[in-house]
């Protein structure tokens, strides 16, 4: 009988590796789950009930399971390969990176950084309760990307910071399913809820979650909830609030169509800390058919502002924001408007809602039926389609008399007397074609995000490579940007990005385009696709766009009112 194997990895992109690795020892019978932390431990246990002989994982989350299973726990060890290979990477970032981990992992790092010259430092921790204070001091500091194991990404993200994830290769893999071979070989197979908890659930408070210094469950009482409704990074957004403010909290986020308002507080007893979590579920928020849905991603990421364009937006933003003054945000399609909503919400709205309305899905009637309590944040999008709507107005004016930040975006220039009736404010978003310092770090950002989740090989792009995106970019936005990383990504067998993977993509692309160019109607209908697709190669530059079709300016306007 085969030696009945359960890994655990504690990311998603180490499970192809694993899967290709399985292959080579057919005497162990492995089976593999996702999980970090306090969720690897509840998949640890639930195997060893199940069978599992050998439990593999890695870093903190194999540490916190070998205190939960009796079964053997092996320690998937970072090789020297898996080192240099993610400080290559981080090295190419564009600002200030700090290593930060155990020493298992910052001895080798030093070790390499030194050997290889490379422009990181690195900090010992010697506990997880270390990593949010030390995170906030880096951060203050100007470090902007920090590189570790998956808890200090995670609490980065969480601080609006860079996080790279050290990974794991297929040697240390291999040789973790070796030492479970040579352990099987040598080897064979009470938590107590305190007075004071119990009164809290019994008498106060009807949802209560209460974990221990591990951030292992030491009680929970679900009256309103078939389950924990938690999740991973709504305890992490809480818990790295919580060591930094030292004191009680609250949060509200979003769960299926409800409202959740959670508070937080650290206790002590017998000379141990215990986080306590009291919960309240709200009424159901039934909109989310009409349009209208929240925003409910707690972690962070950085906002790429190197350009003096950008950063104009973004200082003009935070000053009309922090005096509550509505936000008109005008700019083409996917050039990052919405995501800009995000990062400023994130950044001052202090744990309230965002609300993401879509104008046109909205039904009549509606809008003043929304409840406005707990919402910090509003982003109107489609606004043409209600410019005459009293409802809408008054909507507005609500949101402005009870503090809520306002933004309305759009990609058509607003009407001046609708503009001045509700003293809006209108800031250009940049294309990406004014972006041009940004141009560098968004690729490096978006190959960073590919390497994370998908396990690609690329860390970098090579200069002659960038030349070619920077050509490109009159004729991009954001979100064509990011889809193009994502393919070269995908695509290129080595370590950097070259010219000759992105003039392939490209040149694929621009046969894509002419395929799908409508040729069907009237010659009208297929002259006015023909001058929309000019158009949008030109960025909406009507006098290079004209130039181009050969003729003047003023016929081409007159082409488009027709």
């Amino acid at each position: 009988m085969r030696t009945r194997v359960h890994f655990i990895a504690p990311y998603e992109s180490m499970i192809p590796i694993i899967e290709e690795c399985i292959p080579r020892y057919p005497e162990l019978s492995i089976q593999t789950d996702v999980g970090d932390l306090a969720k690897g431990v509840e998949l640890a246990i639930q195997a060893e009930k199940n069978g599992a002989e050998i439990i593999i994982s890695r870093g903190g989350t194999a540490q916190l399971i070998k205190q939960a299973v009796a079964v053997p726990v092996i320690d998937v060890q970072l090789s020297g390969y898996d080192m240099i290979r993610s400080l290559t990477l981080a090295s190419q970032f564009n600002g200030h990176t700090a290593i930060v981990g155990f020493s298992n992992i910052t001895s080798g790092a030093q070790s390499i950084i030194d050997l290889m010259d490379l422009p990181l430092k690195v900090y010992t921790i010697h506990s997880s309760e270390e990593v949010a204070r030390l995170l906030l001091e880096l951060k203050a500091s100007g470090y902007q990307q920090i590189v570790g194991d998956v808890i200090t990404v995670n609490t980065a993200k969480a601080y609006g910071l860079e996080g790279l994830l050290i990974q794991s290769g297929t040697e240390s893999i291999l040789r973790a399913m070796e030492d479970a071979q040579l352990v099987y070989r040598y080897l064979s197979k009470n938590q107590t809820v305190s007075i004071i908890l119990h009164d809290l659930v019994t008498q106060e408070h009807r949802n209560l979650l209460i974990l221990d210094e591990q951030d292992e469950v030491v009680f929970e009482n679900w009256a309103d909830f078939d389950h924990n409704p938690l999740t991973e990074n709504h305890l992490y957004l809480m818990n790295t609030s919580l060591e930094f403010h030292q004191s009680k909290i609250q949060n509200v986020f979003m769960v299926d169509d409800y409202q959740l308002t959670v508070q937080a507080y650290e206790t002590k007893l017998d000379n141990k800390s215990y986080k306590v979590y009291l919960l309240e579920k709200g009424e159901p928020y039934a909109f989310a058919q009409f349009g209208i849905t929240t925003f409910t991603d707690s972690s962070m990421e950085p906002i790429v502002a190197e350009s003096p364009a950008m950063q104009a937006v973004l200082k003009n933003i935070r000053a009309l924001y922090s005096h509550n003054e509505a936000i008109y945000l005008l700019g083409e399609a996917d050039s990052g408007k919405s995501f800009l909503v995000k990062h400023m919400h994130q950044i001052h709205a202090g744990g309230g809602l965002l609300l993401q309305i879509a104008l046109s899905q909205v039904p009549s009637g509606h809008l003043h039926k929304i409840p406005l309590t707990k919402v910090k944040t509003v982003e109107l999008n489609q606004i043409e389609s209600r410019l005459n709507d009293p409802e809408l107005l008054t909507f507005i004016e609500t949101c402005l008399q009870n503090n809520i930040g306002l933004f309305i975006l759009s990609e058509q220039v607003p009407d001046p007397n609708w503009t001045l009736r509700l003293k809006l404010n209108t800031l250009m978003m940049p294309s990406l074609a004014e972006r041009t310092e940004d141009l560098e770090p968004l690729m490096q950002h978006f190959l960073t995000g590919y390497y994370h989740k998908y396990g690609t090989t690329a860390v970098r792009i090579k200069e002659d490579a960038l030349q070619i995106i920077r050509d490109q970019a009159a004729q991009m936005n954001v979100n064509q940007l990011k889809h193009l990383i994502k393919q070269a990504a995908l695509n290129e067998p080595d370590y950097v990005i070259t010219r000759g993977t992105l003039n392939r993509l490209l040149h694929q692309q621009s046969a894509a385009n002419v395929s799908a160019m409508k040729l069907g109607g009237t010659l009208k209908e297929i002259e006015q696709e023909v001058i929309k697709r000019v158009l949008q190669e030109e960025n909406n530059n009507q006098s290079k766009a004209a130039e181009r079709l050969g003729i003047n300016r003023a016929t081409l306007w007159r082409k488009l009112k027709d």
